[in-house]
């Protein structure tokens, strides 16, 4: 068995300057003895897969409900896929694959079941209550409060590099709270963004021509699209996999021309830095655009899928209600365990919801009432 130290070493040794060595440097809210075979990122990862949360992601919505078709994505393959370009974007950049990992598993815990429209139900109940609710900030409560590792601290304990980039993670999607959200991420935290940007734009083309929500005529009516498929043509390729390519190679000529640009050398260059260093370049963000307007036409806001929504905040919206007249044991349970007001643990309690289960939940509410 190779020494741990000697295997962080080497590791290292393929990093760039500007990456976070695999050791850490800011460490963890609760300090605790290392492991003896992994490195503290390589903890974190096994702390967030094994999470109940992350479990859940299989039957949370993506953009169709979960469940309703074998091959569409859930929120966990979704998931699975960022991570996996994530790692593979750090790699090629000589970057921490370790933490971008860590940050790409644990993004999209805090989503409440049915999508965005289970979110905007439930950010409407809480602002009621003077309050908000926004996945990104319940990603980040999840891990440092809700979730268990140890009886000698709350949550997991994950190093706060792990955390700082969970709690700037910003997308088209995702909008958390707080002034100057790219400065000071490291580039291991930026990178997934646009791999989270980049997963779900390819896969939602997927997921739209296999659903027949629009054609394959319309949607290489897009330039990114068509160009996309002429090389998997060429290629005999799947038309998402060269839209991955595409986006995910322009990344690279960017951002290694921005990185000169800076003039970075170092983790400090990184932090200090207030422009975006990992990024698309301007022809691909015009691109992107033009596709990502597409997809809001002609599958976000499709009929389908909007009914789908519909009936999400409908349930959602019945259990926030139904739970604030007569909370049940596990919220008032909850609510002991974060100290909070009753509204937080109902808010806690259906975020954590799987589609199907948040169903049943309601019908039996209404059934009891």
């Amino acid at each position: 068995m190779f020494p741990l130290a000697d295997r962080i070493q080497k590791a290292n040794e393929l990093l760039a300057a500007y990456a976070v060595p695999h050791q850490g440097l800011l460490g963890r809210e609760h300090e605790e003895p290392e492991d003896e075979t992994r490195s503290p990122f390589q903890r974190d990862r096994d702390r967030i897969i094994h999470t109940q949360a992350f479990r859940r992601l299989k039957g949370k919505t993506q953009v169709f409900v979960a469940g309703t078709h074998d091959h569409v994505r859930t929120r966990l393959t979704h998931t699975m896929e960022v991570a996996q370009i994530s790692r593979d974007i750090a790699r090629t950049l000589g970057l921490n694959e370790d933490l971008a990992e860590c940050i790409a598993l644990a993004h999209d815990l805090g989503h409440p079941p049915f999508g965005h429209a289970g979110e905007e139900e439930l950010d409407h109940w809480m602002r009621a209550h003077r309050a908000r609710f926004e996945h990104n900030e319940q990603s980040l409560r999840i891990v440092t409060l809700l979730e268990e590792h140890s009886v000698l601290f709350p949550g997991l304990n994950l190093n706060r590099e792990v955390l700082e980039g969970l709690r700037k993670h910003t997308t088209p999607h995702d909008h958390p709270a707080g002034d100057a959200m790219k400065e000071g991420r490291t580039l291991e935290a930026a990178l997934v963004d646009l791999a989270d940007e980049i997963a779900y734009t390819a896969h939602d083309c997927d997921d739209g021509l296999r659903s027949k929500l629009f054609s394959r005529k319309e949607l290489l009516s897009i330039p990114l699209a068509h160009e996309a498929a002429k090389r998997a043509e060429k290629r005999g390729t799947q038309l998402r996999g060269t839209i991955i390519h595409l986006l995910v190679t322009d990344l690279y000529s960017e951002t290694a021309a921005q990185i000169a640009d800076h003039r970075i050398t170092q983790l400090r260059d990184v932090l200090g830095s207030p422009d975006a260093l990992v990024c698309f370049s301007p022809r691909m963000q015009v691109s992107l655009g033009e596709l990502r307007a597409f997809l809001w036409q002609h599958l976000y806001l499709h009929p389908k899928v909007e009914a789908c929504n519909a009936e999400g905040r409908k349930v959602v919206s019945a259990l926030c209600h139904a739970y604030e007249e007569d909370p049940p044991p596990k919220v008032t349970a909850l609510q002991q365990k974060t100290h909070g007001a009753l509204h937080e643990a109902i808010c806690d309690y259906i975020s954590g919801m799987t589609d199907a289960y948040a169903t049943r939940q309601a019908v039996s509410s209404k059934q009891t009432s």
